[in-house]
Order: structure tokens, then C-alpha cells, then sequence
């Protein structure tokens, strides 16, 4: 049996800040911004609005796009660093609040790799005919975890949830290969500290993702027998255009090719994959049979590549 994704939902907060918002506060530029990671605005939820209410929303928007029901799910995975709390986890909250009586639930902390962890997970549960559907959520609300004194990462996050159904889908069709991977030593360039906020060493961080990046896209390509001419379309994390840029450049694609959302969203660490594959379906850039690579790196040092053939 063959796993891929069947259905798929997105939520982003309503609140937009801009470069501009942060020229206000600290000594930074709409240019310097844009011209080092193409992020122009970003999403901010409000205090009443938490972790688990955005993957609720995701997720049912996910479960109705897929045509089940919340009690067809038998797993609901939630990648996220920033639940609500650290138990009940995110995924035991909204499976009650689904619906979903019959699923089990557990979050994964692999940061901006999180998802292709998700998916990863999914595609054994599937293939060994364990279960059938499984439901994935991408989900960060940042905001509570950023200095916003930092001018170095203040400017980088936004909050954000992705959501993903993986089923069964015909021969030829699903997840073809994926490739995860994690070095602890790089942990000291990305992590939270004593007072609970992001610190980032973006030189070194910058370096890892580029090679990193590059390498897992070339590597599940190979696992699935394929050539590079094969891809039709790169998702890559949404974190700098220019490690996004060197990715789509590895693989030889033309930039309509890529997905890009990062102007409009910022890094939303293990939402943005999710994020940015629905709004490529819902523009209409993805068709069925299309090869797309999916690629993400995040703290830990960890990172994650998955091959999928589209369709049902």
C-alpha cells in the first residue's frame, strides 16, 4: 500500500507585521531585511489565540479537504516546539476537539524539520497496513518564544499552522523516499535559552542549511530512482531565500518552480512546508503525477527530504 498526502488545510493569524513595523523599534531596515531573507511581513496570533488553536484549524480544514471524517483518523501527529503547555500535548488537545475518538496522538519536537519527521512517521504506519489515515500538523506560534529586542531574529518568525491527511493513494503514487537526519554538536547554533527565547548564530546556521539542504534534495531523489530532471516543483523550509535559493539552484529548477512564501509569512518553522503546500495547490502549481521534493533544516542541528508523487 502506497502512503500519500490526501488532504490538506492551512491557518495564518490575521495580525500582519511589516518591516516597516520593526523600522519603528529597532535599528533595522525594510531593505536589510529583504535583501538578506525575503521576508517582507509576517503573522502574529493574538494572547487569546494559542498553539493548539491554530492546528485545530488546520487540521479540520485538512480532514474536510480529504473527505473523512475526524473518526476515519487512527494517528494525529503534531510537529511543534511551542505547544501549549508540555502535557497534555497539542495532539491529545484537538483530537478531543475533533473528534477523532478512536486516534492515538503525540506531538514531535524535531523544530523546522518537524513535518518530514511527520511524514516520515506516517508512511510506516501506512505501508504496514497498521493504519490508514494519519493526520499531521505543522504548528508554531513563536511569537511567545522571540526576543523582540533581537534584531537578528526578531525579524525572521512568524506564527502559523499546516496541516496534512496521508492515506492510502494508488500504485506509483505517495511518499517514494525520504531521508532525516540529525547533528547534536550543531545544537549550540540554534536553540532556546534560560529566559525561553530563540538564539541563533546565522553564520553557522547559514552554512549547514545551504549544504544540508542541497544534499537531502539530491539524496531522497537518488532513493526514489530518479534524476534531478525528474522534479517538477521544490518546497522547500521558508526560512532566507537566499538557503532557498541555493537549494532550487542544486537541483537545476527554474524559480516558478519553487515555492516561495517566506515574503508573506516568514519562517514558521515546522508550519511552513505544510503552509506553503497549500497555497501551492490552492494556486493551482501542483497537478497530479507532479514530482515535488520537500526539504527542511531546524534546531537540533536536524533536517528532513521527502519525495512525493502527487495525486490519489
Amino acid at each position: 500500500m502506497n502512503a500519500g498526502i490526501v488532504g490538506v488545510g492551512k491557518y495564518n493569524p490575521e495580525k500582519v507585521i511589516t518591516n516597516f513595523d520593526f523600522e519603528k523599534k529597532m535599528d533595522t531596515s525594510d531593505e536589510w531585511i529583504r535583501t538578506r531573507t525575503g521576508i517582507e511581513e509576517r503573522r502574529i496570533a493574538p494572547d487569546e489565540i494559542n498553539t493548539s488553536d491554530m492546528a485545530y484549524e488546520a487540521a479540520a480544514k485538512a480532514i474536510q479537504n480529504a473527505e473523512i471524517t475526524p473518526e476515519d483518523i487512527d494517528l494525529i501527529l503534531v510537529a511543534t516546539v511551542t505547544p501549549d503547555q508540555p502535557f497534555p500535548t497539542v495532539s491529545n488537545m484537538i483530537q478531543d476537539r475533533l473528534g477523532a475518538k478512536k486516534a492515538a496522538a503525540m506531538d514531535i519536537s524535531a523544530a523546522c524539520s518537524g513535518f518530514m519527521y511527520g511524514l516520515a512517521t506516517a508512511k510506516q504506519f501506512i505501508e504496514t497496513n497498521t493504519y490508514k489515515y494519519v493526520l499531521i500538523v505543522g504548528v508554531e506560534k513563536l511569537s511567545k518564544i522571540t526576543d523582540w529586542e533581537d534584531r537578528s531574529t526578531a525579524v525572521l518568525f512568524g506564527d502559523g499552522a499546516g496541516a496534512a491527511v496521508v492515506g492510502p493513494v494508488s500504485e506509483g503514487r505517495g511518499i517514494l523516499s525520504f531521508e532525516l537526519g540529525s547533528d547534536g554538536s550543531g545544537g549550540k547554533y540554534l536553540y532556546q535559552d534560560e529566559n525561553g527565547h530563540i538564539v541563533m548564530n546565522g553564520r553557522e546556521v547559514f552554512k549547514f542549511a545551504v549544504r544540508q539542504m542541497g544534499e537531502s534534495s539530491l539524496n531522497v531523489i537518488k532513493k526514489a530512482g530518479l534524476s534531478k530532471e525528474d522534479v517538477n516543483f521544490l518546497i522547500p523550509h521558508q526560512a532566507n531565500i537566499r538557503i532557498m535559493e541555493a537549494s532550487r539552484e542544486r537541483l537545476g529548477l527554474p524559480i516558478e518552480k519553487m515555492s516561495k512564501t517566506v515574503h508573506k509569512y516568514g519562517n514558521t518553522s515546522a508550519a511552513s512546508i505544510p503552509i506553503s503546500l497549500a497555497d501551492e495547490l490552492e494556486a493551482g502549481k501542483i497537478k497530479d503525477d507532479d514530482v515535488i521534493v520537500m526539504v527542511g533544516f531546524g534546531g537540533g542541528l536536524t533536517w528532513g527530504a521527502v519525495l512525493i508523487k502527487w495525486g490519489r
